[in-house]
């Protein structure tokens, strides 16, 4: 019999603790087993519950939610999902707690009796699920932050980086962008991520990477020392004509059950690029991205899968190593420097194989 997912709830309002709890209790296969209404009680709950998740408000008397959840991280890692008004589209609140090593993020509908309520508690049940099957270390490589050597063939105008995460990749971004050179190859990235929340986390890359990072808009040329992150609920999609590459937005349906999409954004590369791409699918939930680095490979592109040991959840990776889309795997620490290498490899005999 499996065990059920043990919960605990953390958040200043009786009422939001409450709902949240009566919604969560009535889940198959997951058990509210403590509520707290500050960092100092959830300490104490979460000491004698042991639990598997724990939902975390950002904005609470005697210690905010962000100062918990590092104290969380550094002392006794445990998935976290924030729920708060805070974790609305735009916050900065929520890409710190992303960076911090929360699992993921939900807002809080305006009010807690407010429209839109039902859906948030669907959209969190999903992800407490997630959360339960994440892998967290308490002894995290400190990433490094000194930028790699530009490759020699970054400006050629004819080659491309391009990057998908999920789940643990708002972190693993950070770190991979903290070692490019100012003057990087191009690199286009689909991060599965909420469409307000995305101008915060590239302002925020934009701030801390030698690179300049921005959302991609329709029509926009890649160009050495530019990344491009797709904008939330729409698909990016790379072009080339006679000018080199651009970004296409594009509307239309979810694929493998996201916009902006993986599998969209690397078989446009596959398409666009062919050989003269390398592709990176990072930590996430699920199997975007599989097929498009599939097309990649198989049009002669050079593939890299985050290594098991280094993901928060091993899904997307998992499934394009499967799917036969993987090259090399790799831990998260070594990948941008294989990334580079292998971007001035393009058209040498120089694959590695698993």
């Amino acid at each position: 019999m499996t065990r059920s997912i043990r919960v605990v709830i953390v958040d200043d309002s009786s009422l939001m603790r409450e709902m949240l709890k009566a919604v969560i209790s009535d889940e198959p296969g997951i058990e509210v087993v403590g509520v707290a209404r500050d960092p100092y009680e959830a300490r104490d709950v979460i000491k004698r519950t042991n639990p598997d998740v724990v939902t975390l408000d950002v904005e609470m008397p005697r210690m905010d939610g962000l100062s918990f959840l590092e104290k969380i991280m550094t002392l006794r890692p445990t998935p976290v999902v924030m729920v708060s008004s805070l974790t609305q589209e735009g916050s900065e609140a929520t890409i710190r707690a992303l960076e911090i090593g929360a699992v993921d993020c939900v807002a809080k509908p305006d009010g807690s009796e407010g429209h839109g309520f039902e859906a948030m508690a669907h959209e969190l049940v999903g992800k407490i699920r997630i959360a339960a099957t994440a892998r967290l270390s308490m002894r995290r490589p400190k990433p490094a932050t000194s930028p790699l050597q530009t490759p020699r063939r970054a400006g050629s105008g004819t080659r491309l980086i391009a990057i998908g995460a999920s789940t643990g990749g708002v972190e693993r971004i950070r770190d991979v962008l903290a070692v490019m050179p100012a003057d990087c190859p191009p690199i286009v990235i689909t991060q599965h991520m909420g469409p307000s929340y995305v101008p915060s986390f590239a302002a925020r890359l934009d701030r801390i990477s030698p690179p300049s990072v921005e959302v991609a808009t329709q029509g926009a040329r890649l160009v050495q020392g530019k990344v491009y992150i797709a904008p939330g609920d729409r698909h990016l999609v790379i072009i080339r004509d006679p000018q080199g590459y651009s970004c296409h937005i594009q509307d239309g349906p979810a694929v493998s059950g996201h916009r902006p999409s993986v599998d969209v954004l690397f078989s446009s590369v596959a398409k666009a690029a062919g050989a003269n791409a390398v592709g990176v699918i990072l930590s996430g939930m699920g199997r975007d991205g599989a097929s498009g680095m599939l097309a990649m490979r198989d049009a002669g592109a050079y593939t890299i899968g985050e290594q098991e040991s280094s993901c928060v959840v091993y899904g997307m990776p998992r499934a394009a190593r499967e799917a036969g889309a993987v090259a090399v795997e790799l831990p998260l620490a070594q990948i941008p420097a294989e990334m580079l290498r292998a971007f001035d490899a393009i058209g040498e005999h120089r694959t590695r194989a698993n």
